[in-house]
């Protein structure tokens, strides 16, 4: 019997958020505006990170997973990230 997917949108739609108006993740615009290899951009599994015609790294921090990649993978120290301020963020559901 073949077990049919479910597409990562259609994952990430069952997921519930309790978001906060005081952001855990900030920018340091100075540090990214630096950087070439965008690695952000690429490695957020909620695809949350933007560059903008200005050269600014925009994120959608609402959508945040609350993995910590970008912070992570940011050579710069660039991403500022906390966990959410208690009863705050993101509740997996797994349907």
């Amino acid at each position: 019997m073949t077990e049919k997917k479910m597409p990562i949108d259609a994952k990430l739609g069952l997921d519930v958020f309790k978001v906060d108006k005081q952001a855990h993740i900030v920018i340091d615009q100075k540090k990214c505006k630096k950087c070439r290899d965008d690695f952000c951009l690429y490695i957020c599994p909620a695809n949350l990170y933007s560059r903008a015609p200005n050269g600014d790294i925009l994120v959608n921090f609402e959508g945040c997973l609350e993995c910590g990649t970008c912070r992570i993978v940011c050579e710069h120290c660039g991403i500022d990230w906390k966990n959410p301020r208690g009863g705050f963020g993101v509740q997996l559901r797994f349907g």
